[in-house]
Parts: C-alpha cells; sequence; structure tokens
C-alpha cells in the first residue's frame, strides 16, 4: 500500500511540475521567482526547486531564463523594436542583465543577434526560423573560464 501511496505522490508532483512549467511559458514576462511559483504549487520554494530540476534537467529560474531568451530572439528577428524594447517586453528589468544572460545563452550579444537574425532568417518561416534558433542552454555559448592568476 505504501508504495501505491508514493507512486500516487509522485503523479500529482509530476502534474504540479508540469502547472508550474505552464505558468512559465504563460506568464514568462510577469514578475515570476521560484517562492511565488512554489506558493502556487503549495509546495516549499527547495522542494519545488529540486523536483524541478529533477524533472526538467534545470532549475525553475533558469527555465524561465531560458524562455525569455528564446521569446527575445523571436522579437529580435522580427527587427521591428529595439533591443530595450524587447528587454523589458519579454520581463526582464534591466538592459544590462538582459544583455548578459542574452549573451551567456546565445553566445552573441543582443544588438548583434538583431542585425545577424533579420539576414538568416530571411525568407524561412517563423515557426521554422524559431525551431531552428532555439537557445540551448550551455551549448551554442562558450563556457567562460575563470583566469587564474
Amino acid at each position: 500500500m505504501a508504495n501505491g501511496r508514493s507512486e500516487m505522490q509522485r503523479l500529482r508532483d509530476l502534474t504540479v511540475l508540469r502547472r508550474v512549467r505552464d505558468r512559465i511559458d504563460r506568464e514568462y514576462a510577469q514578475p515570476l521567482d521560484v517562492e511565488t511559483l512554489a506558493r502556487g504549487a503549495h509546495m516549499s520554494a527547495g522542494h519545488l526547486s529540486r523536483e524541478f530540476r529533477r524533472v526538467y534537467g534545470e532549475s525553475p529560474y533558469s527555465f524561465l531564463m531560458t524562455r525569455r531568451i528564446e521569446r527575445a530572439m523571436a522579437l529580435l528577428r522580427r527587427g521591428d523594436l529595439s533591443v530595450t524594447d524587447v528587454c523589458f517586453a519579454v520581463g526582464f528589468s534591466s538592459l544590462g542583465t538582459f544583455s548578459t544572460r542574452f549573451t551567456e545563452l546565445v553566445g552573441v550579444p543582443p544588438s548583434v543577434y538583431r542585425r545577424e537574425a533579420a539576414n538568416a532568417t530571411e525568407g524561412i518561416p517563423p515557426c521554422l526560423a524559431k525551431q531552428v534558433t532555439k537557445p540551448i542552454r550551455n551549448q551554442e555559448a562558450q563556457p567562460r573560464r575563470p583566469r587564474l592568476s
């Protein structure tokens, strides 16, 4: 009986984690933090973070940043918004933080991406451009190694 109960709890947790992930997808431009997401899921922030990482391979914060950068990439490819407008449209409150996160994930600053992406995706349907240019954390950007003095 205990095994059946733990299986039921695991399935409930997966359902809750899927709802958290879906909320991040829907509300990526809103001010979200782990505590807010955890409250909405009726979990502690620590438990949510551990379980989310176990199931999805990254923390809720990392997932949120990836979603924001994906949306930013799509807006920058359109070419009709400034980098600053895109920054605020996807939920960042600081242009510096946006530029840093974008560069870490994509490998180039947003201004360079905006300039180059317009040419690179010209003539490609938006649904395919999104798939081809989707950021993959720690794969597109070269990791920075600390300098040893």
